[in-house]
């Protein structure tokens, strides 16, 4: 887009989710990308549990956004966000929840994805001995993924990050056994350490840029995107409205018009089986 070319864009991450990202938003929106030196997001937050999240997503995201323009004297930035625990609705299974933000200082632009999927390896467990240790390890992915050893899911004085090999993963399972007697495993969320966490991180950096590519009918700004899904699909047989969506809002952040899309899902009636009314 003519409003972003040849500018630089900083991606606010330290856990090379650049791989991913850069060429996806060069091709997009023919910008230049980069990592600024020595950026620290661990400072709003680790997996690993030894720096407490207290943020929210979106405040998290613009602090990282800001502090990497600020270090890199730039006016373009990118930065992720994932969070990981039961899905909102399949609620047996984990989940993995990524947000990206765009933010545009020149333009007064901040335009935000977001990706959730069942599609990740994120786990942990206790384990007494190495036979437990590979069986964990195996049903997670390692050694392409990483993992993390500590002596308790809950005990942060003593973490070991990133192991990628057998014998780091043995020699420091038998050492935190030797000081604490127990140890507790788990995957590392990190995104250089975790090839299933980058391919969402990969797939909601493509649904950004599609957000940043649909331009307000009325002001051209780029994010014109839905704000609001509205319900009432009708009943096929009784034709009374279900919860089911009939139709979406798009908005515009900037000059506030808004378009209404009807059956955004393809289907004008909703089956029976969703009907309060015929199937209470």
């Amino acid at each position: 887009m003519e409003l972003f070319q040849n500018r630089r864009l900083v991606i606010a991450t330290m856990h090379e989710k650049e791989k991913v990202i850069a060429p996806i938003v060069e091709n997009a929106l023919a910008v230049e990308c980069f990592v600024p030196e020595n950026f620290n997001s661990d400072q709003w937050g680790t997996f690993s549990g030894e720096i407490e999240r207290n943020e929210d997503v979106l405040n998290t995201l613009r602090k990282k956004c800001l502090l990497a323009m600020k270090e890199s004297n730039c006016d373009l930035a990118i930065a992720s966000e994932g969070s990981f625990g039961a899905h909102p609705t399949a609620f047996f299974a984990h989940a993995d929840d990524e947000v990206l933000m765009f933010m545009d200082t020149k333009n007064n632009l901040e335009i935000v994805a977001r990706e959730i999927t069942t599609e990740t390896n994120f786990d942990g467990n206790y384990v007494s001995n190495e036979k437990e240790l590979h069986a964990f390890a195996l049903k997670v992915g390692f050694p392409s993924h990483g993992l993390i050893l500590k002596s308790s899911q809950e005990n942060f004085l003593k973490v070991q990050k990133g192991i990628i090999d057998e014998k780091t993963l043995v020699d420091g399972f038998h050492a935190i056994m030797k000081e604490y007697g127990k140890a507790y495993v788990e995957t590392d969320m990190r995104a250089l350490y975790n090839p299933t966490r980058l391919k969402v991180i990969e797939k909601v950096t493509s649904k950004l840029m599609e957000a940043i590519q649909s331009s307000c009918p009325e002001c051209e700004t780029p994010g014109f995107t839905v704000t609001e899904a509205i319900s009432g699909l009708p009943c096929l047989w009784c034709g009374q409205p279900t919860s089911s969506t009939l139709s979406i809002l798009y908005r515009c952040k900037k000059c506030n018009f808004t378009a209404e899309k009807k059956y955004p899902h393809q289907k004008t009636t909703e089956d029976p089986m969703y009907c309060d009314f015929c199937n209470p």
